[in-house]
């Protein structure tokens, strides 16, 4: 299955492919940067701040920079890890930055009660613009 992100809640995403790839499915998601988080910019920011913030360098929390990386942690957390069919589940997951060739040409689906237009409140934040404030050293294509 392929998922294109763009314009979708992060969460609403994640839940649905932690389950596809529960139930035994690869999942491939493009455009991860293009995901989004609902709240404020000042909000969001200052959540991930804190909690990049918390602990020791050596220690943790590690908050991934990368769009495509903080993505899968997301995902990460939606699945039993402590078991063997979690980390497989694991494992049929993958997140890219943009569209790699090897997905260009091919149909990607949305899910659209994901669709961050459906959201009450217009304050949302793109998950690029999180990975940069954290210090992600990447650049968009667009």
């Amino acid at each position: 299955m392929l998922i294109d992100a763009t314009n979708l809640i992060i969460g609403r995403l994640t839940s649905l492919v932690a389950k596809k790839a529960l139930l035994g499915e690869r999942v491939d998601i493009i455009n991860c940067e293009k995901a989004v988080i609902s709240g404020t910019k000042e909000e969001v920011f200052a959540k991930y701040k804190q909690k990049r913030d918390r602990g020791v360098p050596k220690k943790g929390p590690f908050i991934p920079r990368m769009p495509d990386r903080f993505v899968k942690r997301i995902i990460r957390g939606m699945l039993p890890m402590d078991k063997s069919r979690g980390r497989e589940a694991f494992k049929r997951v993958m997140c890219h930055i943009g569209v790699p060739e090897k997905f260009k040409g091919k149909a990607a689906d949305t899910i659209p009660s994901a669709n961050a237009d459906k959201l009450i409140t217009l304050k949302k934040v793109r998950i690029g613009e999180v990975c940069k404030f954290l210090g992600a050293k990447w650049y968009e294509v667009e």
